[in-house]
């Protein structure tokens, strides 16, 4: 896969606890250069519309714990939809999946993707679930009628994995997300059934291509 093709594939990601305007800037920049997507805190979003107008920009909601109530998922999602976001990933609450509370996070779930016209994308954090539990999580997020699964937000230890982009695969579209770092990684993914992938290194991916090396 060349670059042309995987560049819409990466969502270019900040969302560090010390992201700065600055730092968001220069994401959007090289997303736009590069032509990735970019992924941002929810505070930046505005102002990021208005900066890269063409960037497609994806937003967090409920992150990166997914322990809030679900009238303030919903509400965050739909401040962040109408200041320009064209994506949401939101945490599900794993409290509640470990408990057996399946219907509580479907509904929360659902609650949030009925209250805005753009895509959801449901972070599971993979790393802290068994394989039961993840296909319960993908379960509830497509009762909920989400866009896509993801497999973490990058705060737990461990992050993406064939063997979870296989499963999730089965559910959903998958975004892989999680410590991927190269053009190898990425492929893999993607060929293990990822349709989107996750990446702080979005440029380094897109760097490792074979075309840059010939």
């Amino acid at each position: 896969m060349d670059r042309s093709e995987l560049a819409p594939l990466i969502d270019h990601t900040v969302l560090g606890p010390e992201t700065s305007i600055g730092d968001v800037r220069d994401v959007l920049d090289a997303a736009q250069d590069h032509g990735m997507n970019a992924c941002i805190p929810p505070y930046a979003i505005e102002e990021a519309a208005e900066y890269t107008p063409d960037v497609t920009l994806a937003t967090v909601v409920g992150f990166p714990q997914g322990q809030n109530s679900r009238d303030v998922k919903r509400r965050e999602g739909v401040l962040a939809w109408k200041a320009g976001a064209d994506e949401l990933d939101v945490v599900i609450n794993v409290g509640r999946l470990k408990a057996g509370e399946d219907d509580v996070v479907r509904a929360e779930l659902a609650e949030l993707v009925a209250a805005v016209p753009t895509p959801v994308k449901v972070i599971l954090e993979t790393a802290l679930l068994t394989d039961e539990e993840k296909r319960r999580a993908c379960e509830a997020a497509v009762a909920a009628d989400a866009a896509m699964v993801k497999t973490s937000t990058g705060f737990a230890d461990g992050g993406a994995t064939l063997e979870d982009v296989e499963l999730m695969s089965e559910y959903l579209p998958v975004k892989a997300s999680g410590g991927i770092g190269s053009y190898d990684e990425a492929i893999a993914m993607l060929e293990a059934g990822a349709e989107r992938i996750g990446a702080s290194s979005g440029v380094a991916i897109l760097d490792g291509s074979p075309e840059n090396s010939a």
